[in-house]
């Protein structure tokens, strides 16, 4: 699993950038958000998502972990794939995403291209009660962002544990050792699943 990749842009435009790390080109999918936050640099620090299926190896890139974070809870949702949660992070920026959720404004999630009624019920009834206001921000309450949860979170999914109580077991983990190393997290895990 890639948790960032860190190097010179090859090539940006808005929907995908080309990071050259020690002269490999790593593909990445990119929101608006993340492609504005590169436009006027010329080496960055991307965290990844990777989409592994039979006929492809994709990878999607973020410029900070909370957006990285909102889109792994978007495709946990039914309905909503990869490419659905990069047009919604490009249409909706993740701070005013998360006031939207939090606020279930179902329309102005409808007004996102290709998220239609039911899916923009789903998607708040799904997410709000992981995202809790904090101050001027507002942060993903259910999903720590540190790099050993994700891995951990990974290395379960792909035993093939369900995503939720996966988040469920692992959140309780960290918030006890926020610490943790992988290994030990996963076994813990692996315990209570």
């Amino acid at each position: 699993m890639i948790a960032y990749i860190h190097g010179k842009i090859a090539e940006l435009t808005p929907a995908y950038v080309v990071i050259d790390n020690h002269g490999i080109g790593y593909e990445l999918n990119i929101s608006l958000t993340t492609y504005s936050a590169l436009e006027n640099i010329t080496e960055a620090k991307l965290y990844v998502h990777e989409v592994i299926r039979e006929d492809a190896h994709t990878l999607y890139g973020f410029s900070d972990l909370n957006e990285r974070s909102l889109f792994r809870e978007l495709i946990g949702v039914s309905g909503v794939g990869a490419n659905t949660a990069r047009v919604i992070l490009s249409s909706i920026p993740p701070s005013e995403l998360e006031q939207v959720i939090t606020g279930s404004d179902v329309r102005r999630l409808k007004s996102v291209k290709g998220v239609g009624a039911k899916t923009a019920e789903r998607i708040i009834v799904d997410l709000k009660d992981k995202i809790k206001p904090s101050g001027d921000t507002l942060l993903i309450q259910a999903v720590p962002t540190s790099e050993a949860y994700d891995e951990a979170m990974a290395a379960l999914m792909m035993l093939g544990f369900p995503k939720p109580q996966t988040v469920k077991v692992l959140t309780r983990i960290f918030k006890e050792e926020p610490g943790l190393k992988v290994e030990q997290a996963i076994k813990k895990a692996l315990a209570m699943l």
